[in-house]
């Protein structure tokens, strides 16, 4: 290991470079660690995302005030069964009425 600081990758900021030198190692530690989490978080929704769009046909039956990301599931309401459509927008649950489960299929 060569005593010489490294040099910055050209790329980086020079704000980002004067603040990180002035880190001691233990906090460098923590920013490494942070930065290969925020990679891999960012390249995940990087990869659903592209996936999502790849996959964004709609059905023919989804309402128009349905996202195409919106699954089917049945609930139970008073001893009768229900499709609803259900979607997640930021922290919420959002669902739509589809109709009732027909038992013959």
């Amino acid at each position: 290991m060569s005593y010489e600081p490294p040099t910055p990758p050209a790329e980086l900021p020079a704000d980002i470079v004067d603040t990180l030198n002035g880190y001691s190692p233990d906090q460098l530690q923590h920013v490494v660690d942070y930065a290969e989490e925020l990679a891999e978080h960012k390249a995940r929704e990087a990869r659903l995302e592209e996936e999502s769009a790849e996959n964004d046909e709609r059905p023919d039956n989804l309402p128009d005030d349905v996202p195409s990301k919106a699954t089917i599931t049945i609930k139970e309401i008073n001893d009768n069964r229900y499709y609803y459509w259900q979607w997640r927008e930021g922290d919420k649950i959002k669902s739509k009425y589809k109709g009732p489960v027909n038992p013959d299929e």
